[in-house]
């Protein structure tokens, strides 16, 4: 069983970490969800729940462990390098957050876990939401890049032709979990065979 850090921002795309957390918690690892204020509005409104209820959801999935850390909580666990994660994910992840991490500046807990992340070499994957992009977003991303982060944009292949919204879902979850070394089989690798 690992330990992973899922942040979840205020933006549009709350879906891809609600659903990171699912698949974490049903493979078995422990899962330590952060949501800022606004990201816990943003989930209501997009996954027509109370986040208490949605909290519950996950509470259910009898396989792993979630824990419910406060953004504001820097006496948190995941506030110090000391203690050990196997990777983190922030989906969505704001471009105010991203700038913070790019920029070394602590305003929240997803912000110095994803600064902890970076300097003790952990897996950090970033599941950015805006367009079109600008060029201070753009230089954020290649600066989290060469630190060692993995910009993982929600862009879907079509190559696998995906009949419904969940299959790119699907899609998405499943390569942020292959970015942070957790195997699944939630969307279709290339295979370079002709479809008929």
């Amino acid at each position: 069983m690992g330990k992973y850090i899922v942040g979840i921002t205020g933006a549009s795309g709350c879906i891809f970490g609600f659903r990171i957390a699912v698949e974490l918690l049903k493979a078995d690892h422990e899962v330590y969800l952060v949501v800022t204020d606004t990201g816990r509005r943003f989930m209501e409104r997009e996954l027509a729940a109370d986040f208490s209820a949605l909290v519950e959801k996950l509470d259910r999935i009898e396989t792993g462990m979630v824990h419910i850390e406060e953004p504001g909580n820097f006496f948190s666990v995941l506030a110090t390098g000391s203690f050990e994660v196997d990777g983190m994910i922030i989906a969505p992840c704001a471009m105010g957050t991203l700038g913070q991490i790019a920029s070394g500046t602590g305003g929240n807990l997803i912000v110095r876990a994803a600064d902890i992340c970076l300097k003790e070499r952990r897996k950090l994957v970033l599941i950015p939401r805006e367009t079109p992009l600008n060029a201070i977003h753009l230089e954020n991303m290649l600066r989290l890049t060469q630190a060692g982060a993995v910009i993982l944009p929600p862009s879907p292949s079509f190559y696998s032709h995906p009949e419904s919204l969940g299959d790119i879902i699907n899609e998405i979850v499943g390569k942020a979990l292959t970015a942070v070394g957790v195997p699944n089989t939630l969307y279709k690798r290339w295979d370079n065979r002709i479809r008929k």
